[in-house]
């Protein structure tokens, strides 16, 4: 459906009408939707004939050979359970883009053999709604071209009183955008004051089953139907489905290559209108879907936003989700909690990850509205969003009011700062253990999302925190990966600033912790001599990138650099710290240790004796330093 402002919609159905059956329109004003709306003014009595032949008007879609899925949908749309009033009123919904307007046409096109007439109005906005009607009106009594006095509100009510006194149609309402548009319409039928016509069937079609009113199907991006429709949720295509249809449409007509079908409809979420919009750009540029993929991660707003040769821009995916957000524009803390959410992971995003963002009530009702647009769906804790939705949203555009780039970077800054903030106080404490690992998954899609060249100082916090509770827990691989992105930040903020020196100590223990010496020694090397020339020789940071170093030193088998390190440090921890300090122990017993790998037990066994006493004296016997210790000293003296 074109995305036409309404005034240019109404006036396109009327113009039709006017032009099909010569009626002349009026332009006076229009009365509200239930009056007579001039019927009886015009003097002509409501015919009692059925409806003309051919009477259908469905929209142009793919060929049947191009729907895939959806079996469940189109079963439930089959159900015949008569609502209030003997009616039966389905409403279609979803996300947009996910094919409600498709498989709506589809199911009146192969499935509701039943039916006649069957009619299709475009009902995203009251006006629309009432063009709709009045052409249905037209089209029902030829004969209406013939009286100049009607204007469209009595057009609307003829159709109205036609549709409440028949039985046996189809009135299909596309993307009605509030339920509240169109209760009055299905209040006005079901509450019909007259007896019930039964339509004489158009010859070649099926015997309609006896039903005592007519049938409405309704597709909607909201989900607010409860009390006027039986509601049927449209999800996604599953991958193998996806796939399928992305094949179908490649392979119409000819042989095509489908080298990264697989990759490119997982990327795409199983979003039909994205995968139609991306298959007949790959028709139409002779490429592969492995090419679209990759220029859907480099020029992500580019591939979005443009379809094939002849697309409508407003049926591609940006266009679509640009008017959902044009609908909620009056309430801005929706728009931004929408590019909050799109920094994270899409699936069990912690609802906590918004406290504080706003107040409880109006979090809540900014969410609500962003669920009943299906723009996200909610769960008793969490939330999730389609990966699609996320792209575009947090994907800048200068030409695009709701997603101009320092909305999104202030977002980010958001969606890092709550992050940050959700993270639990301990590392080690197993009863947070469960926090962190709901919150990982969201830590992982802010780093591979965020720029890495912009405002670093919060991420870097973020990251570096992350770094290590994965250290604790022996992710070695994925610390490190996070310490890597914390130190490149880091030197963003100033060679000197504390966070670059702190990300450069726990980065070359990470390397170290992986055996990775190579790596290790030179990070160790810098952070030294920064934290010499920043802190001065005996701050506590210089003093431990000075142990850090000799260790590495001593792993990596040069103990000619390491003994001297360990020596310094030791004489300057006793001093600045004390004898019984836990870091001052700890240099006692490294140097004990670099003794022992030269072979010199002469000073190693008194220095290691002595640590042990002093490390059971302040440490205690279960302490890992005095274990340690302790079993060095056996192994010694066994030997």
């Amino acid at each position: 459906m074109a995305d036409l402002d309404t005034a240019g919609k109404v006036a396109g159905i009327v113009g039709t009408i006017a032009g099909v059956a010569g009626l002349g329109v009026s332009t006076h004003a229009l009365k509200q939707p239930g009056t007579d709306g001039g019927a009886t003014r015009s003097g002509l009595a409501w015919p009692e004939s059925d409806p003309p032949p051919g009477l259908v008007n469905l929209p142009p879609q793919p060929s049947p050979s191009q729907f895939v899925g959806r079996e469940e949908v189109l079963d439930r749309l089959d159900d015949t359970q008569e609502g209030p009033g003997g009616m039966v009123v389905h409403a279609v919904h979803g996300l947009g883009g996910i094919g409600k307007s498709t498989l709506a046409a589809h199911w009146a096109t192969t499935r509701a053999t039943d039916y006649y007439p069957i009619w299709w109005i475009s009902a995203d906005s009251p006006a629309a709604l009432k063009a709709g009607l009045a052409a249905l009106a037209t089209a029902l009594q030829p004969a209406l071209s013939d009286e100049m006095s009607l204007d469209l509100e009595a057009l609307q009510e003829r159709a109205v009183q036609w549709l409440a006194a028949h039985h046996g149609w189809l009135v299909i309402l596309d993307d009605v955008n509030d339920p509240d548009d169109i209760r009055w319409l299905l209040a006005r039928v079901r509450g019909r004051p007259g007896g019930v016509r039964r339509n004489k069937r158009p010859r070649g079609r099926s015997r309609y089953r006896r039903r005592s009113s007519g049938r409405f199907l309704i597709t909607s991006r909201t989900t607010g139907w409860r009390g006027l429709a039986t509601a049927v949720p449209v999800d996604v295509l599953d991958q193998a489905e996806a796939v399928d249809l992305l094949n179908r449409i490649l392979n119409t007509g000819s042989s095509r290559e489908v080298d990264g079908a697989d990759e490119l409809c997982e990327k795409l979420g199983g979003l039909p209108l994205a995968i139609e919009q991306a298959a007949a750009y790959i028709v139409d540029a002779g490429i592969t879907p492995r090419i679209y993929s990759g220029m859907l991660a480099s020029y992500t707003d580019e591939m979005l936003g443009q379809g094939a040769e002849g697309t409508a821009t407003e049926r591609t995916i940006a266009r679509i989700w640009h008017v959902t957000q044009k609908r909620m524009t009056d309430e801005p803390l929706t728009a931004t909690i929408l590019r909050v959410l799109a920094w994270y992971a899409p699936d069990a995003i912690p609802r906590t990850l918004l406290d504080g963002i706003a107040d409880p009530p109006a979090l809540t009702h900014a969410v609500g509205r962003l669920a009943a647009y299906s723009m996200l769906a909610t769960e008793h804790n969490t939330l999730n969003m389609h990966p699609l939705v996320q792209t575009v949203a947090r994907t800048p555009n200068c030409q695009d009011p709701y997603r101009q780039p320092h909305d999104i970077e202030d977002a980010r800054i958001l969606a890092t700062t709550q992050l940050t903030n959700a993270l639990p106080a301990h590392l080690n404490t197993a009863t947070d253990w469960p926090t962190w690992r709901a919150l990982l998954p969201h830590i992982a899609a802010l780093a591979d999302h965020a720029p890495p060249d912009t405002r670093a100082a919060a991420t870097a916090r973020l990251l570096a925190q992350t770094a290590s509770f994965l250290q604790d827990q022996s992710a070695v691989v994925l610390a490190t990966a996070y310490l890597e992105r914390t130190l490149t930040g880091g030197q963003r903020l100033g060679e000197d600033h504390p966070a670059t020196l702190t990300s450069g100590n726990n980065l070359a223990s990470d390397y170290w912790e992986a055996v990775d010496l190579g790596w290790a020694v030179p990070v160790f090397e810098r952070t030294l001599a920064d934290s010499r020339r920043v802190f001065g020789e005996d701050d506590p940071v210089t003093l431990t990138s000075r142990n850090n170093l000799a260790g590495a030193y001593h792993a990596a088998g040069d103990l000619e650099r390491a003994v001297p390190l360990y020596q310094q440090t030791l004489t300057d921890r006793e001093r600045l710290l004390g004898e019984d300090h836990p870091a001052t122990l700890t240099s006692r017993s490294n140097l004990a240790g670099a003794y022992l790998a030269s072979g010199d037990l002469g000073r190693a066994i008194p220095l290691f004796e002595g640590a042990f006493t002093d490390s059971r004296r302040v440490l205690g016997d279960q302490h890992p330093l005095t274990e340690v210790v302790r079993d060095t000293l056996a192994a010694i003296r066994g030997t």
